[in-house]
């Protein structure tokens, strides 16, 4: 309470007015109650006055001063004034209180000036012969319309104003009394109304701080305690709406932060309001908090700048792809609107990663492209010796067998292209029905290798198995797992030159099981090893056409690993050869 600028305001404006009514209330009382007894002072004198005039009026002029001298004696006695008899002139007759004779001239008195003039003078000045402050009176004598002289009473006033100043003490003690009485009163009242103005204005700093549950006490059935309860009900109103709005923001923030695209909010002086953790990871925003910073110092890129212009020049959406080089590069679309408003209040910048849906159109090219390509050569291979036998080769008995047998070559090409296509094309839509069942690695590996025997002797190629030291076992699919080490073999062989050496080895490696089909052939350069895997990728394309090769092979190696659950990785230098390697899940 004793710091409320509020309280200190209202109670020094009451407290001053409370004390310059108590002044003023105190001085008009004194001032009248001074003026009353000054009125009956003056009263009592006139009346001393006129009952002396009346005793005295018939020794003016008749030299009875000794008689007259006891006369105003007994007359001060009676009356207990001061009574002074003064011819016209200003001599003094008589005297109560001093020897007459010894008086000076009283005519230049003030009281005898005026009672010569209006015929009642008062006047209160020190007495020459008393000393004392005295209230004088003086009554002119008139005979026969003539003035003879003047009856002057006179009355120490040191009493009266003793008394005067005791009935003064006692105005200004009950003044002060009122005064503090009323003071403590303002003080409760004045209390009474700041208190909860003082609640109020803490509860709403505290609500304003964001203290939302503080609520504000009044007890009072007046217009405050109306305020106090309206008060209360709109910090309930207001913690339910702050609550809706952030359960709202935390609901947005949620959704914006799990979408696949970007999403950046700028004002108008487009500095970033809101950026999702997608947009971030796009942009490569390394600031932690990049909120009211301007977009341009978190990202120097001119598309996306021109574009956020144009969103801002035009009431429409624009769309725009540019390219982010860095590690890796990124291609994105750009969609942004600006927010309503005149002038709008910012704008709304949707980003959409396209770099796998680009990879993949380029993958789509390539691949038509190569399938064009594939099937384009054989045909043209087949329509040639067709030709040339309908042209009259068939008649010829040294090579019309000769060209029906690359027809055939040609066509079993063209077979193995499309078994080759339909079983990847299953295997990537997931239509391929595996039988995943517990399958012998060594059984397998070493049928296989039993199989490419002849091919591998043929080219003087020394094709050997290496098994672990205890027995593996793999889920898979058998003819899948047949399929890839016949594919690794086939290539191992191809591409091994004569006189080589081909190797297949299995082990385990923690849960999985790992297979090795190292050769010692032409290798692979470091540039092609990340590729080798694609549909139709071929280091050497004339050499691998020339040994038949379709160039899905490694393809359905890769789709066929993933699908049991496993990798396939290369390892290989040029000139020395390469290793593959296979993991697979082990069987528990």
């Amino acid at each position: 309470m004793w710091s409320s600028r509020l309280f200190w305001k209202l109670y020094v404006s009451y407290a001053g007015l409370i004390l310059a009514a108590t002044a003023l209330f105190a001085a008009l009382i004194s001032g009248r109650q001074r003026t009353q007894v000054e009125d009956h002072l003056r009263e009592r004198l006139l009346d001393d006055a006129v009952l002396v005039r009346s005793h005295v009026v018939q020794f003016f002029g008749a030299e009875k001063h000794d008689e007259l001298q006891r006369l105003v004696g007994r007359l001060s006695s009676e009356t207990r004034i001061r009574v002074t008899i003064i011819d016209e002139g200003g001599r003094v007759l008589a005297d109560s209180e001093q020897d007459p004779r010894q008086m000076e001239n009283h005519r230049s008195r003030p009281e005898i000036e005026i009672a010569a003039r209006e015929g009642v003078g008062a006047w209160t000045h020190v007495s020459r012969t008393l000393g004392i402050p005295v209230k004088y009176l003086a009554l002119r004598v008139d005979r026969n319309d003539v003035s003879v002289g003047y009856v002057r009473v006179a009355l120490p006033i040191r009493e009266v104003e003793l008394r005067m100043a005791a009935v003064q003490r006692l105005v200004w003690g009950i003044g002060l009394a009122m005064c503090l009485a009323a003071l403590i009163i303002t003080y409760a009242v004045v209390a009474g109304l700041a208190r909860p103005i003082q609640s109020l204005t803490a509860a709403a700093q505290a609500i304003a701080g964001g203290e939302y549950s503080h609520r504000v006490r009044v007890a009072r059935r007046d217009e405050l305690g109306t305020l106090g309860d309206t008060f209360n009900r709109m910090a309930d109103q207001l913690t339910r709406h702050v609550a809706q709005i952030r359960e709202d923001r935390e609901l947005l923030a949620t959704v914006l932060g799990g979408m696949v695209e970007g999403v950046i909010a700028v004002d108008a002086q487009q500095r970033v309001v809101f950026a999702n953790e997608t947009a971030r990871s796009m942009l490569g925003l390394t600031a932690e908090n990049p909120a009211e910073r301007p977009l341009w110092e978190l990202v120097r890129h001119p598309a996306l700048h021109e574009t956020l212009e144009q969103a801002f020049a035009a009431d429409q959406i624009c769309r725009r792809e540019f390219d982010l080089a860095g590690s890796s590069r990124q291609s994105l679309v750009m969609l942004c609107r600006r927010l309503p408003g005149n002038p709008p209040s910012g704008a709304v910048l949707v980003l959409q990663d396209v770099t796998e849906l680009r990879r993949l159109e380029n993958l789509r090219r390539e691949f038509v492209a190569n399938v064009s390509h594939e099937l384009k050569t054989p045909l043209a291979s087949i329509k040639a010796y067709v030709e040339t036998l309908l042209g009259g080769a068939i008649d010829d008995p040294e090579n019309n067998v000769a060209f029906l047998r690359r027809i055939a070559e040609q066509a079993d090409r063209l077979h193995r292209l499309i078994i080759d296509l339909l079983r990847l094309a299953r295997v990537e839509s997931g239509q391929e029905a595996f039988e995943i069942k517990l399958i012998s690695l060594a059984d397998v590996a070493t049928t296989r290798a039993a199989e490419h025997e002849a091919v591998a002797s043929a080219k003087q190629i020394k094709l050997q198995t290496l098994a672990g030291d205890e027995p593996i076992h793999v889920l898979a699919d058998e003819e899948g797992l047949r399929t890839i080490l016949d594919n690794l073999l086939d290539n191992a062989i191809k591409y091994t030159p004569d006189g080589g050496r081909v190797t297949v080895r299995w082990r385990t490696e923690g849960p999985m099981a790992v297979i090795e089909v190292e050769d010692t052939g032409i290798g692979i350069a470091p540039y092609d090893q990340p590729r080798i895997f694609e549909r139709f990728y071929r280091v050497d394309k004339a050499r691998s056409r020339e040994l038949g090769g379709t160039g899905l092979g490694l393809s359905i190696v890769k789709h066929l690993v993933q699908a049991f659950g496993g990798a396939v990785s290369v390892l290989s230098v040029p000139g020395r050869g390469s290793t593959f390697t296979v993991r697979l899940p082990l069987a528990s």
